[in-house]
């Protein structure tokens, strides 16, 4: 009988009589992280908190686009410094990681990326890196141009790419179908109902973005190897007209399974089962806040055990205070740092 040669994390019974469901057990590697890799993250939201630990830890993790001297913790954050290896914020659908990747290939800055809000100017595709706006659309485009040249550097000297997906949902321009991280009017710009389509990503389509993606990483550097986690993180909205819950369910599965099927397909993409650890019925939901969608510390600590676990050479050193933030501090903080929580504001 096959069953007879599997171990014992492959029973429910084994699982729930270890402790934490043998959590330890749930992610065996495909190949190795050292501190001689050079890792570069990118993703939702939640992906900040990979960003943490590996800065904390002996990791070599990059960073294309440092703080300027004398810039504050708390600036350095809302600024978009630090929170990834570029200052791309935060990339929550595989959508606009295609055409980030494809953007920075080619070294040609988009035009018709320029929002206003008042009298500032912003980059529609990272709009809150510059939480008050640049001085003209001039301005924004010279700082991307910059942008786009560092991140061909850093993907060039990428051995591991860490890339969290978040979302199936993302607004897109009708016309050329360029897909925005937020809804256009709620950080800048302004909503038009005939310019600006809502998309909800099938497992096709995220499929064909996240491969994609990963071949034009490759042609920049063939040795790059491509880690996916998914964020456990529930939306804030669902702008589908459903209830959010199915929204949720619909959209983490699709990521899921995507990830999981590139990983059994591919020697270079592995899969990270964050989403696993926060979410699965054994937990409990014990890992979430009250507000029942973010992440408590006690399970970004779990997460990251499990990680550093399976990477022996990597130091698990957990991020000291000053670069950790309060439960309430973090609900302010992330308003600055996650689009996604602005349409909270419009809940009634």
């Amino acid at each position: 009988m096959p069953y007879r040669s599997l171990p014992g994390q492959a029973f429910w019974k084994f699982c729930r009589m270890s402790q934490n469901f043998a959590s330890d057990l749930i992610y065996a590697p495909k190949f190795s992280i050292t501190p001689s890799h050079r890792i570069t993250t990118a993703g939702s939201c939640f992906a900040q908190n990979i960003g943490r630990y590996l800065r904390a830890s002996n990791a070599h993790l990059q960073d294309a686009e440092p703080a300027p001297m004398g810039l504050s913790a708390k600036n350095q954050n809302r600024f978009g410094y630090g929170l990834y290896s570029g200052r791309y914020g935060n990339i929550y659908s595989a959508k606009q990681l295609t055409q980030l990747i494809a953007e920075v290939i080619s070294q040609q800055v988009r035009r018709d990326i320029i929002w206003q809000r008042g009298g500032g100017y912003f980059d529609a595709l990272r709009p809150t890196v510059e939480p008050g706006g640049l001085s003209s659309p001039q301005e924004v485009l010279a700082q991307r141009q910059d942008h786009i040249t560092r991140l061909y550097r850093l993907f060039k000297s990428t051995d591991i790419f860490i890339f969290t997906l978040g979302l199936t949902e993302y607004w897109a321009t009708q016309s050329s179908g360029l897909a925005y991280p937020t809804c256009p009017g709620i950080v800048a710009g302004k909503y038009c109902a005939d310019a600006h389509a809502l998309h909800n990503a099938g497992y096709l389509e995220v499929q064909g973005d996240l491969v994609g993606a990963f071949s034009g990483l490759k042609s920049l550097n063939p040795k790059m190897k491509l880690l996916l986690t998914v964020s456990p993180v529930p939306l804030t909205a669902t702008a589908c007209g459903g209830h959010v819950l199915s929204a949720t369910t619909y959209s983490k599965s699709t990521l899921r399974a995507v990830a999981g099927d590139l990983a059994a397909n591919h020697e270079d993409i592995d899969y990270f089962p964050s989403y696993e650890l926060i979410t699965g019925v054994p937990f409990q939901g014990r890992f979430f806040e009250p507000n029942l969608r973010q992440v408590t510390q006690p399970g970004i600590d779990l997460v990251m055990s499990v990680f550093f676990g399976a990477h022996k050479e990597l130091i698990y050193t957990a991020p000291v205070a000053n670069q950790m933030t309060s439960a309430k501090a973090d609900l302010e903080e992330d308003n600055a740092v996650c689009e996604d929580l602005l349409l909270d504001a419009f809940s009634k």
